[in-house]
């Protein structure tokens, strides 16, 4: 996967000799110039598709599922002049090897805000010689604001995780096909939304929420942003099993009451406490999580909390004891098979409205002597709140709200 162009810029692809277009080539049926690569880029599905100056050519660049490729774009010669066409070649580059993306601008003194943009440069890790990586960059050039916004958004969700488990949820399949087709024609679901909350302070919205094992696997895997998605999340989940603690905490919830009038409860007022229906429970958690939605994706086929629906008012509350590391290791296992993924003596289940998670010890999990693996700010927990990293370091409070948003799905 040569890259002949911007040797200084992108030479991380060296893997091939820097070729020049031959000045004169036989004009070749484009039938004939298919290649197996060509082949499998057809059948991708096409994201976005736009055109960008990539090194001094302007290129006509597509961006699909799996890589992002582009060709030159070539001016039409004269009739009868075709012997002097420049056979192009196709190149690209794998999601997978790019880490980050920027906006690229260019500053002066006289500005004060946001400099002049000139495009998008793309931060790509890739492999050398005996495993070694080799970080590279690629510019894409385009002075339009709007063009840029729209590309560099797509990128920012394709490195931002490996699954939207909303829109999973909502359609059941990740396709945007799909989801387009409900927008077309008119469905509409009613969703639950949660607040999550620290000592009367709004902290933000959101779906779920894992706390413990969840969070340290997350806050892990934002420390190695420069590896690709799934790389990163594998090395995150093999560190925390390799580190795996229980967090002391005293969990508090409010039971789902099914009596109660989800259709009329939609607002965001506090309701009154019922302290005689609260319970709690306290201990060693490894893992701790609480679902408003089923959570469906790839290695959850069935969802996280497969019992939970869309917009029923209440959340799932998963709770894992502190247990050994094979018998965590089983439990998580479970979720991408069809076997029950809570059938085991350290699991607990509850259908609930609120949870108050507070944890008991202070010092949140960090050690001065483990600094390789601190997966948190001093005295803050990590969250993984729908994939964000949210640390707190005291009491997080849960409140599910019904049916607050309606959705295409």
């Amino acid at each position: 996967m040569p890259w002949r162009r911007r040797r200084n810029r992108v030479s991380a692809l060296e893997g091939g000799r820097e070729e020049e277009a031959p000045p004169e080539a036989a004009a070749v049926p484009s039938a004939l110039l298919t290649s197996p690569q060509q082949t499998e880029a057809a059948a991708e599905r096409i994201l976005l598709r736009g055109i960008f100056e990539i090194g001094r050519d302007s290129c006509d660049v597509v961006l699909s599922e799996r890589a992002l490729r582009w060709r030159p774009i070539q001016p039409q010669r004269p009739a009868g002049d075709s012997k002097y066409d420049l056979l192009c070649k196709e190149e690209f580059i794998e999601l997978k090897d790019i880490f980050s993306v920027k906006l690229k601008r260019r500053w002066s003194v006289k500005q004060q805000r946001s400099g002049t943009l000139l495009g998008i440069t793309l931060f790509i890790c890739l492999k050398k010689e005996q495993n070694k990586l080799k970080n590279s960059t690629l510019d894409l050039i385009n002075l339009s604001e709007d063009h840029c916004d729209i590309w560099f958004r797509q990128f920012k969700k394709i490195l931002a995780g490996s699954t939207n488990v909303l829109a999973h949820s909502l359609h059941g399949v990740p396709h945007v096909i799909t989801a387009t087709l409900h927008i077309i024609m008119g469905h509409v679901q009613l969703v639950d939304v949660c607040t999550f909350s620290t000592a009367g302070k709004l902290l933000r919205f959101g779906f779920s929420a894992m706390f413990g094992f969840g969070g340290r696997t997350l806050a892990l895997a934002e420390k190695y942003r420069w590896m690709a998605p799934n790389q990163r999340r594998d090395f995150a989940v093999v560190k925390a099993l390799a580190k795996l603690r229980a967090e002391d905490c005293e969990i508090s919830f409010l039971p789902f009451n099914s009596s109660d009038d989800v259709e009329n409860n939609q607002s965001l007022s506090l309701p009154l406490d019922c302290n005689d229906q609260w319970q709690m429970i306290q201990g060693q958690f490894l893992n701790v999580s609480i679902m408003a939605i089923p959570c469906l994706c790839s290695v959850a086929p069935r969802g996280l909390a497969p019992n939970t629906r869309l917009n029923n008012g209440s959340m799932a509350l998963i709770i894992a004891r502190n247990t050994s590391r094979p018998e965590f290791i089983k439990h998580l296992k479970r979720y991408a098979s069809v076997k029950n993924q809570f059938n085991f003596p350290f699991v607990e289940t509850y259908t609930v409205e609120e949870v108050k998670v507070h944890p008991r010890n202070i010092t949140g999990g960090y050690n001065p002597e483990e600094e390789e693996d601190e997966t948190a700010s001093e005295n803050c927990f990590p969250w993984n709140v729908d994939g964000d990293l949210m640390e707190v370091a005291s009491e997080v409070h849960i409140r599910l709200h019904p049916r607050l948003i309606s959705l295409y799905g």
